[in-house]
């Protein structure tokens, strides 16, 4: 296989992921917005958390809240546990790597507010805790994972919402993961502001 071939192979995966990510998540998405739309509505927040990439989403998705998407509104209440430094690196070198989002969860979280949580895996410890506590908080989380979801599926209650991307590569999981976020941010602003 020479090297232009890889990378049409890589839009043809990327294609046919995001096609069954359509076909199996659409109603999911449109839950996890209106989940979002309502805490939001409710004056509630959006804490967002995640590792390496993930935490670039988490910080994405919160950025596209505060700031704006696509059209001008007010900013919207969401952080992303995974901006300041001094909070993780005091946490994780005064108690453990795990705890990192689960404690400002637990300082930060109100009852009502959402929980975005990204793990491509579904078995990032400190993303297990972060779920953990969300619930001690009478929180609701919408989880972006793939494949089979891992750890994370175990501990989900009956009113979260489970994102799975149909995938096993990294890479493609991430690229839908993206993909999801877009829409979750679109559908929350159609739904307060209404269709354009």
């Amino acid at each position: 296989m020479d090297i232009s071939e890889r990378v049409t192979n890589i839009f043809t995966s990327h294609i046919e992921t995001a096609q069954s990510a359509c076909d199996e998540l659409t109603a999911d998405i449109v839950e996890a917005a209106t989940l979002m739309t309502n805490s939001l509505l409710a004056d509630r927040k959006i804490l967002c958390c995640g590792n390496g990439g993930s935490a670039s989403d988490s910080q994405h998705f919160s950025s596209e809240l505060l700031n704006r998407f696509e059209r001008e509104r007010p900013g919207l209440p969401a952080i992303a546990l995974t901006t300041d430094s001094s909070t993780i690196t005091s946490i994780s070198n005064d108690y453990t790597f795990d705890e990192i989002f689960s404690k400002q969860v637990s300082a930060l979280g109100q009852e009502g507010d959402v929980l975005l949580a990204i793990s491509t895996s579904g078995n990032s410890s400190n993303i297990l805790q972060a779920v953990k506590a969300a619930h001690q908080r009478q929180m609701h989380c919408v989880v972006l994972t793939g494949n089979t979801g891992g750890d994370l599926v175990g501990i989900l209650e009956d009113d979260d919402v489970f994102l799975s991307v149909p995938a096993k590569l990294t890479a493609r999981i991430q690229e839908i993961h993206i993909i999801i976020i877009h829409c979750l941010c679109d559908l929350i602003d159609t739904q307060l502001l209404g269709p354009e």
